[in-house]
């Protein structure tokens, strides 16, 4: 460690002194400010007689510098002085956040008082250099049996949870949280509503999966700007326990809320609407925060991400540019949650691509032979439900008629029940020798 590793880092997070500017007008969202030389990104603050509003810089139009306040507008007047607080954002961190639910700025809002800060990081730190990243060999449990049984997870992989509204996208989150074999869990809930936090902390997460969790809260009632940070927050939250040696899960909800944010945030900025009216800086910021996750020499962070599909639409802009940077994918039906088939994981829809890397060949053949009869009894479902089909017809239909009740069985599960992911495995390839076993006496 070199002597002035010390003035290295004093440097990085020094304030300029004296910096300083005056509000010429108010646009929207958005404040201009005159004579104010703040770098991209910086923080600031609108002083409003004996009040004051923090802000961020977003972007400059002209001479101008466009400021975003992370608090209520009114009573901004022209010419309230704007002074500059600080060059980058960054958080304080401690190993005593865990059990802590925290807002937008890692401050605590449970009612437990401070928590002691051992360090301050960045929220926005510079990517991990590709070749620093390790491979990705060992399996993490979620205690889902779908998904550990059809899409094995990898520690230090990234998945996109998809799903409409009300398909049990907060119901699978929470048990992921308290099922899964990670040290530490991060959590980010993201323009969710007031009154759905305490629902999903106190009977999705539950007693024991709060006390090794860390949640961070931003409701949609937020400015933008607040709501875009908190998912930053969240990631840098789960990069300090990565670095302390611990296998972290986090997991955001949702990236839909957070990219709304951002495309409200770059309009404000004078950014063209692009596709489907969001701006370049979200298909610019989602690589940017999903990139983050990943396993290095030190620990791991696996990302489960949601996102709220519109229409039930696989094909809108945010799913896209979201499956185009994970390495797999878990799809919520709402025809399956239509049939009280819980957790309603769709498993021709979803993937894991890194499940090759931790499972063996028995574990994905059983999983080819299930997709297989999963594919072949959709192609006559319609028939068998209306007593159209007749068993005899064709051999391979026969048997997947025969296996969907045993599959059912084996993919559904409680909420209160946790799967264990050797009992998992041995399952699986029990149900493939049941499911051979059928086929030879045809």
């Amino acid at each position: 460690m070199s002597p002035f590793d010390a003035y290295r880092q004093v440097l990085r997070h020094v304030q300029p002194v004296g910096v300083s500017g005056r509000v010429t007008g108010v646009r929207g969202l958005s404040v201009s400010v005159g004579d104010f030389p703040a770098p991209m990104g910086a923080g600031c603050r609108i002083v409003r007689g004996s009040l004051s509003v923090e802000a961020r810089v977003v972007g400059f139009a002209g001479e101008e510098t466009v400021v975003m306040p992370m608090g209520a507008m009114a009573g901004i007047c022209r010419g309230d002085r704007v002074v500059l607080t600080s060059a980058e954002q960054t958080v304080g961190v401690g190993p005593a956040m865990l059990g802590r639910v925290l807002d937008a700025f890692a401050r605590p809002i449970d009612g437990m008082g401070e928590f002691r800060v051992e360090a301050c990081v960045p929220i926005r730190p510079g990517p991990i250099p590709p070749m620093l990243r390790q491979r990705i060999t060992e399996p993490l449990a979620t205690g889902v049996r779908a998904i550990d049984a059809t899409m094995t997870v990898g520690r230090g992989q990234r998945m996109g949870i998809f799903s409409g509204s009300g398909v049990g996208k907060s119901v699978m989150l929470g048990m992921i949280s308290r099922y899964t074999s990670a040290d530490v869990t991060v959590i980010g809930l993201i323009g969710e509503r007031g009154r759905e936090v305490r629902d999903f902390i106190e009977k999705d997460l539950g007693p024991e999966g709060r006390k090794r969790s860390v949640v961070v809260v931003c409701t949609s009632d937020e400015p933008p700007l607040v709501r875009a940070q908190a998912g930053a927050v969240a990631t840098a939250v789960a990069e300090y326990f990565r670095d302390r040696g611990c296998d972290v899960l986090l997991l955001v909800d949702s990236l839909t809320r957070l990219a709304a944010a951002q495309r409200l945030i770059g309009l404000a900025a004078g950014e063209p609407p692009a596709t489907k009216g969001y701006t370049p800086s979200v298909f610019n910021m989602l690589p940017e925060l999903l990139e983050r996750s990943g396993r290095t020499e030190r620990g791991s962070i696996t990302g489960f991400y949601a996102v709220l599909v519109e229409g039930d639409d696989l094909s809108e802009p945010i799913s896209d540019a979201v499956r185009a940077v994970t390495d797999g994918h878990i799809f919520l039906s709402r025809k399956l949650a239509s049939r009280g088939c819980y957790p309603a994981v769709d498993v021709l829809q979803s993937v894991s691509r890194v499940m090759i890397d931790v499972t063996d060949e028995d574990h994905r053949a059983a999983v080819k032979e299930i997709r297989r009869l999963v594919a072949m009894y959709g192609d006559i479902e319609e028939l068998v439900s209306i007593g159209a089909y007749k068993l005899g017809a064709n051999a391979d239909y026969d048997l997947a008629v025969k296996a969907m009740p045993l599959i059912r069985r084996f993919l559904a599960k409680g909420i209160a029940e946790r799967a264990d992911f050797e009992d998992t495995r041995r399952g699986l390839k029990e149900l493939h020798r049941q499911i051979r076993m059928m086929g030879e006496h045809r």
